[in-house]
This record gives structure tokens, C-alpha cells and sequence, in this order.
């Protein structure tokens, strides 16, 4: 079932136009990764799926992007709301500089979710659970989230999300900061996740996609080359640009 659908969507930085014509659709509780080289408007995509685009003052944007059978761009859509639903995961992680635990129930008191402390401390623990962190971290909950390792840290980006019950979770090169160790860890994270929720990632790396990656779009100077499935991607494209870039001539 298709959960996000972009349709005409343009985006102009000033002058620049930075994603041309785009049309997507992504199913829910899959993986799908966009490709391409620097500068293609993979990012750019990725952040009009949460409006974050929003916070640049020479965008403009046409076209439309539905969630839910709703367009995001509608006067009536709540910002935060949609913030909530549709969270991020960045290149380098980015804790808050508190505490593990104040961490994950930064948003939960933000946005009014557990209500008693009892409910504040499952959420906090199913959120740690849920990450595969909590049997590392249950005696440090105190401990400032500055000292954990990349890996540790990108986790608990990712639990601070889950604990506001969003329905999409985006990720912009989450493992690019990581060795490849964390990065394999990750990556069994995200095909966990994926039982519960749609992901959208943006990676430079071809087999970290190939790998994850249920469906896959390959991207070119803002336009959205080719989208299929990902073995179809990798092993069958029908555009010689994407077999270009795959196989290394482009790029």
C-alpha cells in the first residue's frame, strides 16, 4: 500500500532548480533507499517528506506530496504534527546534551505523551528495547548521552524518535559516520524496524543498498532517474544512466 506519494513535485533553491518533476511512490513498512552522486537532490528529496526544507528561506516548491491521503503542503497541515509522524535520523548522530534517559523523554513530555512517571519509564525502556540498547544502557540512564559511542548514539537517535510513535522514519546517511562494524549493526536495526515502519534512506553506498533496501530510486541532477524494486535496480535497470552509475562509469 502506497504510504507517500510525490506527484509533480519541483523544488527551486532561489534560481536553482534543484528536484525536477519528481513522481514516487513508497509502500508502507518497507525499505526504500535513494541513490545518486553528490549534488543530485537525494537529501533535498528526503527533507520534503518532513517539510524541513521549510526552514530554508529561498525555497519554493510545486507540486504536491501526499502521506495518509493528505498533502503536507496544505495550509492546514500541522508542522509539528507532521514532524512527529514523519521523523529523522542524520549523517552524524545527534544527541541532546543531557542525559540518556532525558534523551528519549525529551519528546514524549514535549509533545505530552506518557502522562505518569510509570508511563515516562516504560516508554523510555521499550524505546531502549527497541534499538537493542537497553541491556547496555539500563545502569547509565543518568549518564550524560555525549559519552556514548557513534553507534550507541546513532541508536538512541533512532529509539528518541520511536518513543513519539512516528509512522516513517527518514534516514540521511545515518551510517556514514560509522565503521563498518556499527554500520552492519545498523543496518540488522533497520531491517528489524521495518516490521513497524516505513523507511526512506538516502546512502552514497551502493551495497549498503543493495543490501537493505526493498525498493530502491536512482537520482540525476534533481530528476528521479529510474525507481523498482532493488534487485530490479541493481542487477536489470532499464535506463543506462542507472546502469552507468551502478556499475561505476558515472558518478
Amino acid at each position: 500500500m502506497s504510504l507517500i506519494r510525490a506527484e509533480k513535485l519541483n523544488l527551486y533553491y532561489g534560481n536553482f532548480h534543484a528536484l525536477i518533476n519528481v513522481n514516487l511512490s513508497i509502500e508502507e513498512k518497507r525499505i526504500t533507499a535513494i541513490i545518486g552522486p553528490s549534488g543530485c537532490g537525494k537529501s533535498t528529496l528526503l527533507r520534503t517528506f518532513n517539510r524541513m526544507n521549510d526552514l530554508i528561506e529561498t525555497v519554493h516548491i510545486d507540486g504536491s506530496i501526499i502521506i495518509n491521503n493528505e498533502n503536507i503542503f496544505s495550509k492546514t497541515t500541522d508542522i509539528d504534527s507532521l514532524r512527529r509522524k514523519v521523523g529523522m535520523v542524520f549523517q552524524r548522530p545527534n544527541p541532546f546534551p543531557l542525559s540518556v534517559y532525558e534523551n528519549i523523554a525529551f519528546g514524549l513530555k514535549i509533545h505530552k505523551i506518557a502522562k505518569t512517571r510509570n508511563e515516562l519509564e516504560h516508554t523510555v525502556e521499550q524505546g531502549l528495547k527497541s534499538v537493542l540498547l537497553w541491556d547496555q544502557l539500563k545502569d547509565k540512564l543518568k549518564t550524560s548521552a555525549l559519552n556514548l559511542t557513534l553507534e550507541q548514539a546513532q541508536r538512541l537517535c533512532i529509539a528518541r524518535l520511536i518513543a513519539v510513535k512516528p509512522e516513517i522514519l527518514l534516514m540521511d546517511e545515518p551510517c556514514s559516520a560509522l565503521d563498518p562494524i556499527a554500520t552492519m549493526h545498523i543496518e540488522e536495526l533497520m531491517l528489524e524496524l521495518k516490521k513497524n515502519y516505513t523507511i526512506v534512506i538516502v546512502t552514497h553506498n551502493m551495497q549498503q543498498a543493495a543490501r537493505v533496501s526493498d525498493d530502491t530510486g536512482f537520482m540525476l541532477l534533481g530528476k528521479l532517474i529510474e525507481f523498482n524494486k532493488a534487485e530490479k535496480i541493481f542487477t536489470n535497470p532499464d535506463k543506462k544512466e542507472t546502469e552507468d552509475y551502478i556499475t561505476g562509469r558515472y558518478g
